[in-house]
Order: structure tokens, then sequence, then C-alpha cells
């Protein structure tokens, strides 16, 4: 019998109703993939050169979730960079030992690309594995949705439940990313907050490092270990979702108890995907695990604390900047501090590109002023908190 099958039928019951698929249950669901009308009319707008046929056949191949990555997903994620970037690369030279399994805890700009372009840069890389994805239960607007993402080893964040509820359900997934990581033998992918900093400005949550901590062995430091926490910047030139998030903004700031609705979840993911993104650049520190044992014996408070605080002065060191970063601090601070790190090629470049998408902004009582501060904030806050980072 394959090893990764007899792997799978050994994972707890417990994880049934949130975990990836297992690769016995794959071929089931992939037929059931195969006869969703919405599936199918997707798959053709993404994959107009497959039919549906040899998709079939292709999956058919197909035995593990890491087959369906390397084989159905890589491909269209170098389509991705190929078409809608000006590049993408990955920095893991922080992570010379690729047999360790690592979880690795990011900013958030893109629903979708931010672990899919990890799981390419890692096979780029010649890790032998990508990662399991943790992804919020309120994308998964579609019954198709919720089963491509667990063949694409997603596993699911429960998020609409009471207070016990909510405790419960953190309790089981972090005892399922603590079997991840150790008896899986698999990398994990999950964001330093919950959904995304719309303004750029990352900070970890503690209640994700309090999450990651309720599952496993020992003391706080020692099951935070466990997990092997490899802080992950992620750079993207221009955010295709930029004028979206501004827009946002606006509306919450002007309607009361204001909420995306599922349709504009559905236009945020698409227009990441196929938005233009620039030049994109992921860049892994080092495994914390030296660092935390510096926390051992600290009030539980203040070992969360610290852990945020160390994650975060790795993702903002690690940040790539571009021009527009730099532009953008200046524009908003009405000087030239950062005149030295763009030319006036550049500034006029990213001038034309704030522009264009002030411009797709169709709001009634449309603010642009504020628009145009919110906008900016996005591209001047990484660079703002790696000036901070690299002097601390």
């Amino acid at each position: 019998m394959d090893e990764n099958i007899k792997k799978a039928m050994n994972i707890p019951a417990e994880f049934d109703e949130i975990r990836p698929y297992s690769p016995e249950e794959l071929p089931q669901v992939f037929e059931e993939l195969l006869s969703d009308p919405m599936f199918q009319s997707v798959a053709k707008s993404v994959m107009p050169d497959m039919s549906l046929e040899k998709l079939h056949y292709m999956l058919a191949q197909c035995k593990t979730n890491l087959d369906v990555q390397k084989n159905i997903f890589y491909p269209l994620l170098m389509d991705i960079i190929d078409r809608h970037s000006d590049g993408f690369d990955l920095d893991a030279s922080a992570l010379p030992d690729k047999t360790v399994n690592y979880t690795f805890v990011s900013n958030h700009r893109d629903i979708v690309l931010d672990p899919g372009f990890l799981s390419v840069g890692l096979l780029q890389n010649g890790f032998p594995t990508t990662v399991e994805i943790a992804i919020g239960d309120n994308l998964l607007i579609y019954p198709w949705i919720k089963k491509l993402v667990r063949v694409n080893k997603s596993f699911i964040v429960q998020r609409a439940l009471s207070m016990r509820q909510m405790l419960e359900s953190s309790a089981r997934m972090s005892r399922y990313i603590h079997f991840a990581v150790t008896q899986k033998h698999e990398n994990v992918w999950i964001a330093q907050r919950e959904g995304r900093a719309k303004d750029s400005n990352d900070y970890t949550q503690e209640s994700v490092l309090k999450m990651l901590a309720m599952g496993g062995k020992g003391d706080i430091v020692d099951s935070l270990k466990e997990l092997n926490i490899v802080p992950m910047s992620i750079s993207y030139e221009y955010d295709p979702c930029d004028f979206l998030k501004a827009e946002e903004m606006q509306l919450k700031r002007d309607i009361e108890g204001f909420k995306k609705s599922q349709e504009d979840d559905l236009n945020n993911m698409n227009t990441g995907i196929f938005g233009y993104k620039g030049r994109v650049h992921f860049h892994a520190a080092s495994c914390i695990n030296e660092k935390l044992d510096a926390l051992k014996g600290l009030p539980k408070a203040e070992i969360f604390r610290k852990t945020a605080e160390l994650i975060d002065r790795e993702i903002h060191r690690n940040y790539r900047l571009y021009p527009g970063n730099y532009v953008a601090c200046d524009l908003l601070e009405g000087g030239n501090r950062f005149a030295g790190k763009y030319t006036p090629e550049d500034k006029e470049k990213f001038e034309a590109y704030l522009r264009k998408k002030l411009g797709m902004i169709a709001l009634e009582n449309k603010d642009e002023a504020f628009l145009r501060e919110r906008i900016l904030y996005m591209y001047a806050n990484p660079a703002f908190n790696h000036q901070k980072a690299i002097v601390a």
C-alpha cells in the first residue's frame, strides 16, 4: 500500500471536518468536482486549453494531494507568474535543512496566492513538499470551493462561532497543526493575523500564537518550538486589490456595521489572482526556536508578546521594498526623506499608477483624498516598519 495512504489512515477522526482530504478520498472528490457545473465553468475559464476529459485523465494520475499540486496547480501558478507579474522568487537561504518541517507565519496580502506562491517557491528551492494551508471558512462560498481547497492541502479555520465553540475549534485546529508538522511531516502556512492587513501595517496577533501553543506538548515555549516557526515576509510590488481595500475602508467609515458580501470576497480573489503584481519576493527568516529558548520562565503574557515582536521584527526586516514604497512615504510626509531610493521616473510611474487605481473606485460619495491616503499607506507602511526594524 502507498506509504502516504497508510499515513493518512492514522489521522484521528476529530480532524475529519477540517483537514485536507487524505489520498484514499481523492478519487471520489475528483468525480464530484468534475460533475459540478460551477467547477466545470471555472476550470474552462482558468484552463481554456484543457478539456474536461484531459483534466479527468490528469487527476486520475494523481495519487496524493502533492501530486495534484505538482501536476495541476504548479503549472497554473507559473502561468499566473508569467502573465500577471514581473517575476517571483523565494529566498529560503536561512533554511539550509530541508528535512525539517516548518510552520511559516507570514504577513498576508493575497487570499489565494500567498500560500500558492510559497508552495511554488519551496518546490523550486528543492524542498520535498509544499505547505498545508490555513483558510477561513468564510471564503468557502460554494461546495466546490471547499472541496478544491481541501484537495489543495488546505485545512479549515472555522470563524462564525460562539465564544465557547471558538475555544474548542481553536484547540482542535492547534492539535491538527501540531499533528501535521510532527506526524504527517508537512509544512504549514498560516497568516500572522485573521484576514489581510488592509493597510499593510503587518503585526502578529497574539491570539494566533495562543492558538498555536494550545495543541503541543510541554510548556508554551516547548509547544511553539515543536512547530519550528519561520517568519515569512511577502512583498508584492503592486497589490491588485489595493483599490478594493481602499473602497472597503471608506464603506466601513461611512456605513455603520458594513461587512463585505460573498460576492466581494470572490471579486477580491479573482482580482488578486489575475491583476498585475509587478515583482514578487518572498523571504524566509531563520527558524525562531533558539530565540524562543531565551523566553523560558517568563510569564505567559510576556512570552506571547515577545514572540509576536520577534516574528514582526523578522518580517519587517526582510521585506523587499520597491521604489513605489518609498515614493508613497514621501508623498504622505510631503518631503523627500527617501528621495535617494527612487528616480524622478519612478515617482512619475507610481503617481500614474495611483491615479489609475483611484479611477477604478466607483463609490457614490467618493472621498478621493481619503482613498488616496489609504492607498499610499498600503505602500508606505512596509517601508516605515522596515526602517524601524533595521535600527531596532
